[in-house]
């Protein structure tokens, strides 16, 4: 799918996009790769790591500037949209500077990509845009009706959808770093909550499901990552055995603004929707009727939730966490 076409990445510099980039270069043989962003220095780093391979173009710019944006698509045939402001704490402190990112910039990778003739577009959405409680996740629930609209409000070839997903480790913004560094400078942890649940991933897992994804769509879905999930009290019991010793100090700060104690990938409104895809995915139908949508899916189980959420979601055994931890590379860097 993927062989001898222009893939054009937004926010290409983040975890997500490095991942993608490097599995894209691994399983496929593009014609180029381009990626767009902001960061100057963190384009100048990623060309470094992936040796100046031939296939990879960096451009700098910002999914706000359409002029730039458009000049940047032309000729490209599939859209993976990363690009957004994403720490929740920013989001609340900067609302407007979330909005015009992850909204007004969503809708000018709409028009680009529907002007340059793309193919596909992938939005990566998150489970923060699932019954929003704080401005990140609102303006991630716009964007995710605008992608997924856009199949029906404009008249163009373009093909549209949505992949979410939770907590991928190792993430700008991951608690893993965080409670690493806590542990090895200070030997404490800051805690919000002990009963909080959070959804998670490795990296490379998560973008190896949004290749079978991106494949198996047809415009118009939210495919929804089937993730496992643990307790804050069991990362925190993980993390110390593998970074602290028995003088590793506990401390629990509360919840912060905007933070829920169980993230939801799947909504109360969207379980009727929502269909069972094969055991890695889940994928939610429209709203608006849609003929080949209904053909491909109809016959697919409904979800077994009401609502799929961190707390229902199959949970990691500390054994399990442990051992998916030591396969992540990056953790044990120095």
């Amino acid at each position: 799918m993927f062989n001898n076409k222009t893939i054009f990445v937004t926010g290409g510099t983040g975890s997500w996009g490095h991942e993608l980039v490097k599995q894209m270069l691994e399983k496929y043989e593009p014609k180029e790769i381009r990626i767009y962003s902001r960061g100057e220095h963190k384009q100048v780093e990623m060309k470094r790591e992936f040796g100046n391979h031939p296939a990879l173009k960096f451009i700098i710019g910002d999914v706000r500037d359409k002029n730039i944006l458009g000049l940047a698509m032309k000729g490209s045939d599939f859209v993976f949209h990363l690009a957004a402001l994403k720490h929740v704490p920013v989001c609340e402190e900067n609302c407007w500077e979330a909005v015009l990112t992850n909204i007004y910039g969503t809708q000018n990778v709409i028009e680009c990509a529907i002007e340059n003739n793309v193919k596909k577009v992938v939005d990566i959405s998150t489970d923060k845009a699932v019954d929003p409680f704080n401005h990140y996740g609102c303006t991630k629930a716009c964007g995710e009706k605008m992608i997924i609209n856009a199949n029906r409000n404009y008249i163009s070839d373009t093909k549209f959808v949505c992949i979410r997903g939770g907590n991928v480790m190792g993430t700008n913004g991951s608690v893993l770093p965080l409670f690493k560094r806590q542990i090895k400078e200070n030997n404490f942890v800051t805690i919000t909550d002990l009963d909080m649940t959070r959804y998670l991933m490795s990296t490379r897992e998560a973008i190896g499901l949004v290749f079978e994804a991106v494949i198996n769509s047809e415009g118009g879905e939210i495919f929804v990552m089937r993730m496992p999930a643990t307790k804050v009290s069991n990362i925190v019991s993980v993390m110390t055995n593998l970074f602290g010793d028995k003088d590793t100090k506990h401390e629990v700060i509360g919840i912060r603004p905007g933070e829920k104690m169980h993230e939801v990938l799947v909504s109360k409104n969207e379980a009727p929707r929502t269909k069972i895809f094969n055991d890695k995915y889940y994928v939610i139908l429209p709203q608006y009727d849609d003929l080949s949508l209904a053909e491909k899916y109809g016959k697919l189980d409904q979800i077994e939730f009401d609502e799929f959420n961190s707390n229902n979601a199959k949970k990691l055994s500390d054994e399990e966490f442990t051992s998916v931890l030591k396969k992540e590379t990056w953790l044990w860097n120095d």
